[in-house]
């Protein structure tokens, strides 16, 4: 049985909740499994960028190579975060900072990280591909109701 139904029995079971482990650089790249390790009921890190959790966690004294392991989302085996991205989380997140919190263009992203203008686009181009991960799925609008001989139909 997948990890998130084992996860869902057991919350259910004893009236728990699903805590998710998904953080904003993650959830900004679309980077977690719809339905897999996305799956939960509360995300108190979600609005910390990796970054940002990594430097939480080694003020909190969690041994460096927790803290410090590099993502994987685990498909295969020596699956890691960075054979994918363009860049790494430090600057990942600088571009995601750049984009969401301060508004910037693309252009003056990459003018004050120096770093190229494309793997910028290339962030903005993930994050749109994967916008579908981070909205609920799309619901069938009823027909309106009807009262015939006084029952709603």
């Amino acid at each position: 049985l997948p990890l998130p139904y084992r996860l869902y029995y057991y919350a259910n079971l004893y009236g728990f909740l699903v805590v998710g482990s998904s953080d904003k650089s993650e959830i900004l790249i679309g980077y977690y499994t719809k339905y897999g390790d996305g799956a939960a009921d509360l995300l108190p890190i979600a609005h910390l960028y990796k970054t940002q959790v990594r430097s939480l966690a080694n003020w909190l004294g969690i041994p460096e190579h927790i803290a410090f392991k590099p993502s994987s989302p685990q498909l295969y085996a020596g699956h890691k975060v960075t054979d994918e991205l363009p860049v790494d989380y430090q600057v990942l997140d600088r571009i995601l900072v750049g984009l969401f919190e301060y508004k910037l263009e693309p252009s003056e992203i990459a003018e004050k990280l120096k770093i190229s203008e494309d793997i910028v686009f290339n962030v903005v181009k993930r994050y749109k591909s994967t916008s579908h991960k981070r909205k609920l799925p799309p619901m069938v609008k009823p027909l309106p109701t009807i009262q015939i001989n006084g029952f709603l139909t």
